[in-house]
């Protein structure tokens, strides 16, 4: 009997956005504070969104190499039930992040080739989750939400980790079912993939990838 598919939809900006993604059956949503990204929010306006977010719905606070000094700023703004690292923080900064904070962490990490899959094993240790990205190209201004997938062979046969983890990277609503038939995930984590336009989310491209997750549920 097959699991259900969670789905995040990251770099959410407007109530539209969450509405649309609420409705679809999404189980997170992602708040992004990284000023280069197209999907940037303060934390008024995430903290204005984050009212919108029903109940079952988690709020992610994506940072990256945040200090203790924008983190204390974010969480004492905003009502959030997870935060995510998306930067090149040491394990030792997960650990210290989720005793400082009280909330669930959960750790990006980049993979490029079957070099980086130790990191997952290396995090799962300190890390409430995993978030199992597209490593970003060098000089790339975005850690994440580029559009880029990774070779999803390299996690075949790897379902199960000691930590519950996500596959992100390149996923949109054409290609999310087949990688989640390849990898075996269990959730899945959109940006880019459901956008008009950088940073501008489309409602029947959320539509559609969620849809396409519930088609692996049946």
């Amino acid at each position: 009997m097959s699991q259900t598919v969670s789905a995040k939809i990251c770099g959410v900006k407007s109530p539209a956005d969450v509405v649309a993604a609420a409705q679809a059956g999404a189980r997170y949503v992602g708040f992004v504070f990284f000023a280069k990204s197209p999907r940037y929010l303060t934390t008024e306006e995430a903290a204005a969104l984050a009212a919108d977010v029903p109940l079952g719905v988690a709020k992610v606070a994506l940072t990256v190499n945040a200090s203790d000094d924008e983190l204390d700023r974010i969480t004492g703004a905003v009502p959030l039930d997870m935060l995510q690292l998306h930067g090149k923080e040491s394990p030792k900064r997960v650990a210290e992040v989720k005793a400082r904070y009280g909330l669930p962490v959960m750790k990006a990490i980049g993979i490029a080739d079957a070099e980086d899959l130790p990191q997952i094993d290396l995090y799962s240790e300190v890390a409430d989750q995993l978030l199992i990205d597209a490593k970003p190209p060098k000089n790339a201004d975005l850690p994440g939400g580029n559009g880029l997938a990774f070779d999803w062979r390299l996690l075949a046969g790897r379902k199960y980790w000691q930590t519950p983890w996500m596959l992100a990277g390149g996923l949109t609503p054409e290609n999310v079912a087949e990688a989640i038939r390849m990898t075996g995930a269990r959730q899945v984590d959109v940006s880019s993939g459901v956008e008009s336009a950088p940073g501008v989310k489309d409602a029947g491209k959320i539509r559609a990838f969620l849809a396409a997750t519930e088609a692996q549920d049946a």
